[in-house]
């Protein structure tokens, strides 16, 4: 069994990698650009990288013979650089989206799975948010991935190509990068924590995620290439819990045995108030059953972050 994840070098990507060798998949390719992931987070895994880009479809479709399976992780994944730069996140995440599935029909991969966003949902009164609601994405970047979504339906309805969507929300967890202005807040509120330095908050603190550990992740992503009936199908990729960021930094202050107290800047433009996933469809559909409460998963990533920047 063959599987390509594009994307494979990032955080996810290489949790999904080593994932996948756990499960028997006997080779796992990394697709990557090295433009966000990195060669180290693929050491001593078994997994081959193979330098490309999703806007080359010629590279694509190489790196796609014989697959299985393609998960398509790769992408500009950040609503403010969406909004900063537009042209690269829609050329990547649209544009490079489409040659993915198009390389993935005509190399007859069985099944493709998307990293679709809950950034698709917008701002929404009613939580949890489900699947049925009314999309009203609030950047380019959520406009990009619902595309991405609508593009993996079509290929299946049109072109036979089996696809599942799975709308990540707010991942978090070892080997991800908070090197950048456009990192995930967790991993930048480690990184504070570590080198004893106060992180800004844009707002007041009180927005709310739901943070949803790595593992938790890919394991559902690898249920998502094998459930029966879901061919074309949206689900929501969270835990169906929710915390602020006030909360979450006071948590992780208690587990670094460390207190700092929090900057706090103007809100981001394009960010949500409150996110929360509804699972049931997850559950029922694709087995869903996360295995890590939110602190296990903090304390776990700390350690990571802890021993790697230390």
């Amino acid at each position: 069994m063959k599987a390509v994840i594009t994307g494979g070098a990032g955080f996810i990507g290489s949790a999904l990698g080593r994932h996948l060798l756990e499960q028997g998949v006997e080779q796992v390719v990394a697709f990557d650009n090295l433009n966000s992931g990195h060669k180290k987070n693929l050491d001593g895994t078994g997994i081959a990288l193979v330098e490309g880009d999703i806007r080359d479809y010629d590279a694509v479709l190489r790196a796609f013979a014989g697959a299985d399976f393609v998960f398509h992780l790769a992408a500009i994944p950040s609503v403010p650089r969406s909004i900063k730069e537009p042209l690269p996140s829609h050329d990547v995440n649209i544009n490079g989206s489409f040659n993915v599935f198009r390389a993935a029909q005509h190399a007859g991969v069985k099944r493709v799975v998307y990293a679709a966003s809950s950034s698709a949902y917008g701002d929404t009164e009613v939580l949890p948010k489900v699947e049925t609601m009314q999309t009203n994405p609030k950047s380019p970047y959520a406009a990009q991935k619902l595309m991405g979504e609508q593009y993996a339906s079509v290929f299946s309805s049109c072109f036979g190509l089996e696809t599942v969507s799975l709308r990540f929300f707010n991942v978090f967890g070892p080997r991800q990068d908070p090197g950048s202005a456009y990192s995930g807040v967790l991993s930048l509120f480690m990184k504070a924590l570590i080198e004893g330095t106060s992180p800004t908050i844009f707002g007041d603190g009180e927005q709310s995620r739901d943070f949803t550990f790595v593992e938790d992740v890919a394991a559902l992503v690898w249920k998502a290439a094998h459930a029966k009936d879901v061919s074309g199908r949206v689900f929501n990729a969270g835990n169906g819990n929710r915390y602020t960021l006030n909360e979450t930094w006071k948590l992780l202050q208690g587990i670094a045995g460390r207190e700092l107290t929090a900057n706090y800047g103007p809100p981001r433009a394009g960010d949500v108030k409150h996110s929360q996933a509804d699972t049931a469809l997850a559950v029922q559909y694709l087995g869903h059953a996360p295995q890590f409460t939110f602190e296990e998963g903090l304390r776990r990533t700390f350690q990571w972050y802890k021993a790697s920047l230390a």
